[in-house]
């Protein structure tokens, strides 16, 4: 055997995977690498530092969004012509198996181009951050978007290593972005410290995984846990691959802010800039459920196909693993979430812990989509497109409700919720605004947020009553259901404070008016919370077609 042949062989086969079939489906995080590689440049040419850093930084978001836009029609297109199995079939693995290209990371590359556009027309208006800082944050911005993009697509756990870590390092220094608040100072060093200490658990917990499985591949892994399965895990291999999935839990936990990892996140929220806040909220949150997704259905599941039936049978104790870890994780984060928004007075510390109970409601479908695999094909879709409307409803909630608060800081100079008193009086479109989120966040109809609970609900009641895991369900309905409830009372008190309070006597300045550049802003985030609470077919469409990934 010629061993110069082989080389060769080996080298045409990478370029052909390289150029041919992973590159074209790279589309959106190579427009974002070229964008960062430019806003660098601003620093550094003088003639590029006349302009507008932001500009630079939308434009290349819009071409990434163009690609992700394109990418799902032609998902969409074969979808179309052919059956859901043959479209499963095409899934394409890129970079030897590094990253998987599929319905939901188009999906979720979609939602995080879409937000990026949102959130950098916020920044302008909100004037965080200042020309100076510009090519800065949005370098930071769009390089953790880029590693938010690959948790979403990962296949492989050295890709779920990184991908972790490319968004979390450039978080830590945005949470520092306020230069000279030591508020801010502290909230960039508590981040980074709480980060490195989760992502040396989790890369502990991959390394025990990859050692006793052999590999690093999910899907190889997902065979290779289904043989041990089938042998009773000899030795001490169960105890390993439980201590190793328990440390991989930790990091995405903290990706999450999911309970027991959570006491980052208030404090980042507080000392960081609400514009922050924002990203760190929606683009973290759905790049994180987006991972974990990835890696239960990688782990708990062998693929569609009648020759991976006995396979999908032998993980059944894998997937009960993993259900019960998320399960628990769901509910004491949705309930810690929402008992400790009570006695927040800072409204920023107030949406942190909203932050982290919602994480519990995306949970809890993650939860009811994993225990129905291999049991209803359907239903397991409708579960993963119930998270994915969830999602995409969430963008518009949260970023209106940093950008009501952020705009509320500029005018008023303050973040308290008391300072928020009486803003019926002389700013009722504003109190009308932040009502319309408020609620939605709630969940009530018909706004967005109870379409989105609604799905999540259902699916976890489909679970209960196809029987998988029904126990667990059933607890996860009833904390569901208690939790909605809880979350009244924090939500209108901000609402009560806005109408019913006399206003301080020390206000010197009322906030933005709705009919100006920053209410515009704010009503072309709060439509989108109406409207889909009312017509939401077609996101929801696309929320099943990405679902389609794991049925």
């Amino acid at each position: 055997m010629n061993p110069d042949r082989n080389l060769g062989a080996l080298l045409n086969g990478t370029l052909h995977d390289t150029l041919v079939v992973s590159l074209p489906h790279f589309r959106p995080e190579l427009c974002l690498a070229a964008t960062i590689v430019l806003l660098l440049l601003c620093r550094m040419v003088p003639l590029l530092r006349l302009v507008d850093s932001g500009f630079i930084a939308l434009g290349g978001v819009l071409f990434s969004l163009f690609f992700a836009w394109d990418d799902i029609l032609s998902l969409r297109a074969g979808a179309w012509s052919s059956s859901i199995g043959d479209l499963l079939a095409g899934r394409q693995e890129l970079f030897g198996g590094l990253l998987a290209f599929d319905s939901l990371t188009a999906y979720i590359r979609l939602l995080l181009a879409g937000f990026l556009v949102l959130f950098i027309l916020f920044t302008k208006v909100s004037g965080i951050p200042d020309r100076e800082d510009g090519a800065d944050f949005y370098t930071l911005v769009l390089g953790a978007t880029l590693g938010m993009c690959l948790m979403a697509s990962a296949n492989h756990l050295l890709m779920v290593f990184m991908a972790v870590e490319m968004a979390s390092v450039p978080s830590y220094a945005l949470a520092g972005l306020l230069k000279g608040r030591k508020a801010s100072s502290e909230a960039a060093l508590k981040y980074a410290v709480y980060g490195a200490g989760a992502a040396g658990v989790m890369l502990y917990g991959l390394s025990l995984l990859a050692g006793v499985l052999g590999t690093c591949h999910l899907p190889t892994m997902a065979r290779e846990l289904a043989a041990l399965d089938a042998m009773w895990m000899p030795g001490g291999t169960g105890l390993a691959l439980a201590i190793g999935g328990l440390m991989v839990a930790v990091g995405l936990a903290f990706k999450l802010s999911a309970v027991p990892f959570h006491f980052w996140c208030p404090d980042v929220f507080a000392g960081a800039a609400a514009e922050v806040g924002a990203f760190l909220s929606v683009a973290s949150k759905a790049a994180a459920v987006a991972l974990l997704l990835r890696v239960a259905f990688g782990l708990g599941t062998t693929g569609p196909g009648p020759e991976h039936v006995a396979q999908m049978a032998s993980l059944g104790e894998t997937r009960h693993f993993i259900v019960g870890g998320i399960a628990l994780l769901a509910a004491l984060t949705c309930t810690l979430g929402n008992l400790a928004a009570y006695g927040q007075t800072n409204m920023k510390r107030l949406l942190a812990y909203s932050t982290i109970a919602h994480a519990g409601y995306l949970m809890m479908g993650v939860a009811a989509a994993v225990a129905l695999a291999g049991r209803d094909a359907e239903a397991t879709r409708s579960a993963v497109a119930a998270v994915c409307f969830y999602l995409g409803t969430y963008v518009f909630m949260n970023l209106a409700a940093f950008a009501i608060v952020a705009l509320l800081r500029n005018s008023l100079r303050s973040e308290e919720i008391a300072s928020y008193a009486g803003l019926i009086r002389s700013n009722p479109g504003i109190v009308v605004a932040t009502g319309v989120v408020l609620v939605s966040l709630i969940g009530l109809p018909p706004l967005a947020g109870f379409v989105s609970k609604f799905l999540v609900f259902s699916s976890v009641m489909e679970a209960v009553m196809l029987g998988a895991e029904r126990p667990l369900m059933l607890v996860l309905l009833v904390v569901g259901g208690a939790n909605t409830v809880i979350s009244l009372f924090y939500y209108l008190r901000v609402l009560k404070v806005m109408t019913f309070d006399p206003p301080p006597a020390d206000r010197t300045a009322d906030a933005f008016p709705l009919v100006s550049i920053p209410g515009a802003l704010v009503t072309a985030l709060v439509v989108p919370v109406v409207s889909l609470g009312i017509f939401w077919s077609g996101l929801y469409a696309f929320a099943r077609f990405a679902g389609a990934f794991a049925s």
